[in-house]
């Protein structure tokens, strides 16, 4: 089938006065064709990483892909730059989850983390209220925060966190807080990394990559948000504090986070402050108390670096829970043989640890009678999730794109037709049924949004899911507003893939062919 080419973007002349909402379409349009080839290239060198390569070859594909990443990653701070500076900034308030937020970027950033050899952790402490504000933008704040953390430290880790500052009863404000042990700011350049193309050193450009774009950025958006973005030393330790402040309404008739762990004292051993500062801080957050000689005793795997073991040593008294990075997953079973009571990933995630702790300290609360007590439930992070017989229609007008997506799908199991256009999609839905529908958002034709449209307007309720290269947020609104029900961002990671057909794929129900 031959596909019709999409027209190259009109580039507008230098210093020219564009219509209003042109020079902003043609962020969005430049956005869309600069990532797509750079998505297109990352992700099938992680296809090649994934095959059998000897040595060098692998050395080769790893270079390749880490220097697209770093490409993309400054395709990404200059387009954000653009925007704020075209002044096209715009907020849409809705109802905020701190505490989600706070471990979505968290959990994101520490795959990258872990690579080299650091911890990333997060608390959020339990007067931070949920708040009424701009997810798209915090969310960004905190990343390129955090990013910029991961970026340059070389050993220890990374800690985000959330307080409320006092005196802010009526309109909460909050402290959005990432410490980090590197090598910390000097004085004299506290102000200069605030600025465009502002390092450290001048080296640290050459060293560690990056336009230097990505600190100016939070400064923009925290001055447009009415808040304030400083950074200092690192209390209490080498490194360096930054930290964004700003007042929100509160969400109405916030939902307290509650306190199950109520009445619990739990110890942590862990050879890493960070490790342990945020692990009491979740404990404390859940209503829990934290002493060393505590019957419950949450022991960090990195333990058993520091034993020279290959495990962490069991405690002699009480009930231990191991914690462990995801890529460690294979000692869950050796830690329960060595008769650990359960296990926990990280980054912890104050649910989890909450009922991890209940599920060890009162092992029959859940018993049915004349049954065993049924044990928690894993960790999505290392449990393995298979989606075989799920129906996938994918809609990608890229033949790269599409070759990627399917192949990543197809290796978890999913049975998936292909579309080249909006056109193609909707006849596909009318002829037959599909668990999911992958729909990309720029397509000749018929594009993405008003394929959803008419699809809907059918009444078929199929769960469909937008691919676009573009992170903005009128993009992800434009995709709930066509009747799309989530989002993914190219360049598709195995993970995030997995997290959505985990959400929205019915595992009672597979669709049937419709016979026509």
């Amino acid at each position: 089938m031959t596909r019709p080419a999409k027209p190259a973007p009109a580039i507008p002349p230098a210093n020219s006065d564009l219509p209003d909402g042109a020079e902003h379409q043609f962020l969005r349009l430049m956005s869309h064709e600069m990532r797509t080839p750079l998505n297109g290239v990352i992700g099938m060198l992680g296809l090649l990483t994934r095959t059998r390569l000897d040595g060098a070859q692998r050395a080769y594909a790893e270079a390749a892909r880490q220097s697209a990443e770093h490409l993309l990653g400054l395709v990404n701070d200059l387009l954000d730059y653009a925007r704020l500076e075209a002044g096209k900034l715009e907020f849409d308030a809705a109802p905020v989850d701190i505490e989600g937020l706070v471990r979505s970027v968290a959990e994101l950033l520490s795959p990258r983390a872990h690579e080299k050899g650091l911890e990333l952790v997060w608390s959020v402490a339990p007067d931070a209220v949920d708040v009424m504000a701009d997810e798209g933008r915090l969310r960004q704040v905190l990343f390129n925060l955090a990013g910029n953390a991961v970026k340059f430290t070389e050993t220890g880790g990374v800690h985000i966190s959330v307080e409320r500052m006092p005196r802010s009863a009526g309109r909460p404000r909050l402290a959005f807080i990432v410490d980090d042990t590197g090598p910390g700011i000097p004085t004299e350049a506290r102000t200069r990394i605030f600025e465009e193309f502002g390092h450290v050193d001048a080296s640290d450009a050459t060293r560690f990559g990056g336009a230097g774009l990505g600190l100016a950025v939070v400064k923009r958006l925290a001055d447009a948000m009415a808040g304030k973005v400083t950074v200092g030393n690192r209390p209490g330790g080498k490194g360096s504090r930054f930290r964004f402040e700003a007042s929100f309404p509160a969400t109405p008739e916030a939902i307290e986070r509650g306190c199950p762990l109520q009445g619990h004292s739990i110890a942590v051993l862990s050879p890493d402050d960070l490790v342990r500062q945020a692990a009491i801080a979740q404990i404390e957050a859940s209503g829990g108390t934290v002493y060393p000689g505590a019957p419950i005793i949450l022991v960090d795997h990195a333990l058993a670096a520091v034993a020279g073991q290959a495990m962490a040593p069991r405690p002699e008294k009480g009930r231990a829970i191991v914690l462990l990075r995801p890529s460690e997953r294979d000692l869950i079973a050796r830690y329960r043989t060595a008769g650990f009571h359960g296990y926990l990933i990280k980054p912890l995630r104050r649910a989890s640890l909450a009922e991890r702790v209940l599920a060890v300290a009162n092992p029959t609360t859940l018993q049915m009678p004349g049954l065993p007590p049924p044990p928690p439930a894993d960790d999505d992070r290392v449990t393995p999730v298979r989606f075989a017989g799920t129906r996938v229609l994918l809609v990608e007008d890229n033949p790269v794109g599409a070759l990627l997506a399917a192949t990543l799908l197809r290796r978890e199991g999913c049975a998936v037709e292909t579309a080249a256009s909006g056109d193609e999609a909707v006849a596909a839905l009318m002829r037959a049924r599909y668990d999911m529908v992958f729909m990309d958002m720029r397509m000749p034709g018929m594009d993405g949004p008003t394929a959803t449209r008419a699809i809907r307007a059918r009444g078929d309720a199929t769960p469909i899911v937008a691919l676009t290269a573009n992170a903005f947020a009128e993009d992800r609104r434009a995709c709930l507003e066509a009747g799309m029900d989530d989002h993914l961002v190219k360049p598709l990671e195995p993970e995030s893939l997995r997290r959505i057909l985990a959400r929205w794929t019915n595992r009672q129900t597979r669709a049937k062919v419709v016979n026509e």
